[in-house]
């Protein structure tokens, strides 16, 4: 987005000077916050009736809380469909990655608003994150045998598979991070320009389009950071 373009965050110059002393980028520090915010209150709404009772009955109607539930007890059987039984230990990371990126990525669908996904310094962020999880998982289920995934099937052709597994891993988060980074810096850029040639109407496919941009990156994010996990822990090579 141009430099000169409206944002909401321009408007907050209490809190944008401060950013831009410490080196932040108001125009996406100030997203990140509203998003933070945003999560907060649906976490917080979301999950009040599940915090009274461990035992809540189903309501039998589609309301507010119903929909939580749905919603994120088929993001955890997702997550336990890649990794088993140890998806309860790491679905705070996966459930986090999943909302985070989602809502910061429909964020540039509203006008005014910039997705702090276009940002490559916040998805190289999110793509090291992935990266530190899926080796954490591996050590932790491997101990020191883990490096034995990085040798190759057969002991002589070590010395070969070693730089290959080195570089392939450290690739994996700078593919995550270029890849949403792209994806969602490219759908903001022509939903901007139509937006901007005919702000009524016209905007409205690109905008539909937008969001399902915006969950098939995020649906793409998650769907790899399970398969980099499944092999880290994986007991096949």
């Amino acid at each position: 987005m141009s430099a000169n373009a409206f944002t909401w965050g321009s408007l907050l110059t209490p809190v944008s000077e401060p950013m831009t002393h410490y080196g932040i980028d108001p125009h996406v520090g100030i997203d990140v916050l509203f998003t933070f915010g945003l999560l907060v209150a649906l976490a917080f709404f979301g999950g009040r009736k599940f915090r009274k009772s461990e035992m809540v009955e189903p309501s039998g109607k589609l309301d507010f809380t119903t929909f939580f539930e749905i919603t994120v007890g088929g993001l955890y059987n997702f997550t336990k469909n890649s990794l088993g039984d140890k998806a309860k230990g790491i679905f705070f990371l996966t459930g986090t990655f999943t909302f985070f990126i989602l809502f910061n990525n429909a964020l540039g669908v509203i006008p005014g608003f910039n997705p702090p996904t276009d940002q490559f310094n916040v998805t190289i962020v999110l793509g090291l994150l992935a990266f530190i999880a899926y080796n954490v998982l591996g050590i932790k289920e491997h101990g020191l045998s883990y490096v034995k995934q990085f040798l190759g099937p057969v002991w002589y052709l070590a010395w070969l598979m070693l730089p290959i597994e080195i570089i392939s891993h450290i690739v994996r988060p700078l593919s995550l991070a270029l890849r949403l980074f792209g994806n969602i810096t490219g759908d903001h850029k022509v939903g901007g320009r139509f937006f901007a040639l005919a702000p009524l109407f016209v905007p409205l496919p690109f905008m539909g389009l937008g969001l399902f941009v915006a969950g098939m990156q995020t649906f793409v994010f998650l769907l790899l950071t399970l398969v980099y996990m499944q092999m880290a822990v994986s007991h096949d090579h």
